[in-house]
């Protein structure tokens, strides 16, 4: 239900359970932050926002994740990188999180897990993120699962390989959190 990247008033108040002028005067004295739509009086919060400000006051997050929280597996044996897209991830609200280390793991967690997404490395030393790929596809479990290649080292016709092997979407490394959040995004019908 709350799957949306910017919210109104309105939105704001049924999440945080307070009326739409307590959410009013929260925007005029620039506590939760926002913007108003020109030529209007109505305003707008971006979720970051949205979520900063129910973090500072402690306002249970309960509300604003629902029951449709999006699983993500991030497949990399770059334990840093991991680190890093898990926290940015979590910050959204918008996701449930797993991380897999190898290829056998990204397959372990996989059929368990049954993630709506798959950031996966293409290098996981003890198999390719094609590889990995192409189980994927075989198993009617998963196999609906979007998968966005995440390589440093790919160019070219081997991109098309990974592509034409099933993979959604591919990334080159390095890479912005903007960028791989907005991949995500649109993967998963989120824009």
């Amino acid at each position: 239900m709350w799957n949306k990247e910017v919210f109104t008033t309105g939105e704001v108040a049924k999440i945080c359970n307070v009326t739409i002028r307590t959410v009013i005067k929260w925007f005029e004295s620039n506590e939760l932050k926002g913007y108003k739509i020109p030529g209007s009086k109505d305003r707008r919060i971006p979720r970051e926002n949205l979520v900063n400000f129910m973090r500072k006051y402690d306002i249970p997050m309960k509300s604003l994740e629902g029951t449709h929280r999006r699983r993500i597996l991030i497949a990399d044996d770059d334990k840093s990188l991991t680190e890093i897209l898990e926290q940015d991830f979590e910050e959204l609200g918008l996701f449930v999180l797993k991380v897999a280390h190898s290829g056998y793991e990204a397959g372990m967690v996989t059929v368990d897990f049954k993630p709506d997404l798959i950031l996966l490395d293409y290098n996981l030393g003890d198999v390719t993120g094609l590889e990995v790929t192409q189980l994927i596809r075989q198993n009617p479990a998963v196999k609906n699962t979007r998968i966005i290649i995440m390589s440093g080292l790919l160019k070219g016709k081997k991109t098309k390989e990974v592509l034409a092997a099933g993979a959604d979407d591919f990334i080159a490394k390095p890479f912005k959190f903007e960028d791989i959040k907005n991949r995500v995004f649109k993967s998963l019908d989120m824009v």
